[in-house]
């Protein structure tokens, strides 16, 4: 009983010192990732429903560009683990804008 009273009075006290939000992990943001490598239109409900839009240059590999605003960054870490799975290399991470 008395462990649980401490913990009690401890969880309170830190309640105060720590921030509800932590920098915006849990709330929403509008994302541009880069990837090098095609991916179809038609996966857009494997990413989030980003939007995709690929360009290829003239020389050298296609660009894909995912476009769209996610939950929170356990959503952004889904979409980058996809990637990750399907062996595309990510080119850039952008935030641009919170929720």
């Amino acid at each position: 009983m008395v462990s649980h009273l401490w913990a009690s009075r401890y969880y309170d006290s830190m309640k105060a010192v720590l921030p509800t939000s932590r920098s915006g992990f849990d709330s929403p943001a509008t994302y541009r990732i880069g990837v090098q490598g095609r991916i179809p239109a038609r996966w857009c409900d494997r990413m989030e429903g980003m939007t995709i839009a690929e360009r290829s240059p003239e020389a050298g590999p296609s660009v894909t560009t995912l476009l769209g605003e996610l939950a929170d960054q356990a959503a952004l870490a889904g979409v980058l683990n996809t990637l990750y799975e399907l062996h595309l290399p990510v080119l850039s991470v952008e935030r641009l804008s919170a929720g």
